[in-house]
């Protein structure tokens, strides 16, 4: 689910001596009135190839594959409002499975887009408990559905099987996050309200865990991420909660770096867990440091984050009405040297690491302006080593780092319509 979609750039580099090319590097923000978003308002975001599809408030679905919106509204498909308060997507067919709300806070059901058909299923034609759906996974063929009222469902393609307070250790009818073990199969179902809590799955036997007989913090659960033998669950004022099947860890506003007590989404990647939070923004934990973003200190333009998803190296964020952002937490991306399969301009580099200098070499097929020049991690210039008109040929330029920090750095070469970039290291 977590695969790097995008090829581009997310920093854009303003090639001017001494400049940074944005206040904020590494963040981009797609709003309604920057380009095609129909609404700032995201409840639901989903990866797919190379596309992100995002569920709004006001504006129906939405996908984005870089280049170009498609939106799916009441007036151009099946989708039933423009609503959107859940999505998921199977990784094997594509298929898009989706929850809209409609008037006087009513749910319409579930909806299935195979990227041609859409089926609807609701109380009326389906084996669907309620037509108020909080949340949606799936997991191979089946597809788990949280409903508020109606309990846990499943749905196999052909057979529905409903989990309730009558007839299963599910804690409360009212079902707001799922989470599924890959490894052991077991299912984690979080929900809300008084006597709730946390409750597991395994197929046969349920386990509930609330607030009087385990650590969790709170029984108002709002997210559910697994990570290893790691359950991740993001409470409603409780905080955020680890358990690793036999320990509770928790962590909130007084203990840690967490910036508000209301976790409304997380992801997990390289052993990083990605917080949005309910005013206080996108945490992101390593295990031992936390650090904050919000709209003090980042381009995240809202606090409030309803969802994310992480894909490779781009956070996507989806805020209740500050439209769609993305962090990549690398910044500027290097040429892959297939590039130069095709092109006869080229960037070379010595040493790398190095401590005192290194020789950079270049080459470039006809006369033309050329640009060379180094940037820091954060996207800011600082040198220009070549900056005006080159013959076609080769040419090399020593790289003295003594007014350089320790760290790591970009070399890119731009000239005509080539651009390429290299990463250097700076040790002591």
């Amino acid at each position: 689910m977590k695969r790097n979609i995008f090829g581009f750039v997310v920093f854009v580099f303003n090639i001017i001596a001494g400049n940074c090319f944005a206040q904020h590097p590494g963040w981009t923000v797609f709003t309604a009135s920057n380009s095609d978003l129909p609404d700032d308002n995201i409840t639901a975001l989903g990866i797919e190839g190379n596309s992100i599809w995002i569920g709004t408030v006001w504006g129906g679905l939405a996908k984005f594959d870089d280049t170009n919106w498609t939106i799916y509204d009441t007036l151009n498909s099946s989708l039933p409002s423009i609503y959107v308060n859940a999505l998921a997507i199977e990784g094997t067919t594509g298929t898009k499975w989706i929850s809209t709300w409609g008037k006087f806070g009513h749910g319409n059901g579930l909806s299935k887009f195979d990227g041609t058909n859409w089926t609807m299923y609701d109380t009326s034609n389906s084996g669907l408990p309620s037509n108020d759906i909080y949340t949606i996974e799936t997991e191979g063929s089946n597809i788990w559905i949280g409903t508020y009222g109606g309990g846990l469902a499943k749905f196999d393609g052909t057979n529905w099987t409903v989990y309730d307070t009558s007839n299963s250790g599910v804690p409360l009818n009212a079902v707001t996050a799922i989470g599924i073990e890959g490894t052991t199969g077991n299912i984690w179902v979080g929900t809300y309200g008084y006597g709730g809590g946390l409750a597991k799955f395994d197929g046969t036997n349920w386990t509930v865990f609330n607030s009087s007989n385990s650590g969790l913090p709170n029984n108002n659960i709002g997210a559910i991420e697994i990570e290893g033998n790691n359950i991740w669950i993001g409470t409603w004022l409780g905080g955020l909660a680890k358990y690793d099947g036999t320990n509770w860890t928790v962590y909130n506003t007084t203990n840690s770096g967490l910036p508000n007590n209301y976790v409304y989404d997380i992801g997990t990647e390289g052993g990083n867990v990605w917080l949005g939070t309910g005013g206080g923004g996108l945490a992101k934990f390593d295990g031992t440091e936390w650090t904050v973003y919000d709209t003090s200190n980042s381009g995240l333009p809202l606090n409030t984050i309803h969802t994310l998803e992480i894909d490779g190296n781009n956070i996507w964020i989806g805020t209740s009405s500050g439209g769609l952002a993305v962090y990549n937490t690398v910044g500027i991306e290097e040429s892959s040297i297939s590039d130069f399969g095709f092109r006869n301009a080229d960037l070379r580099i010595g040493k790398n690491p190095f401590v005192q200098s290194t020789l950079i070499s270049y080459q470039i097929p006809a006369m033309g302006k050329v640009s060379l020049a180094l940037y820091d991690i954060s996207g800011c210039c600082v040198k220009t080593l070549v900056n005006g008109e080159k013959g076609a040929g080769s040419y090399s330029i020593n790289l003295n780092a003594k007014e350089l920090k320790a760290g790591i750095y970009f070399v890119q070469l731009t000239t005509g319509t080539f651009k390429t970039t290299k990463k250097i290291a700076v040790i002591r």
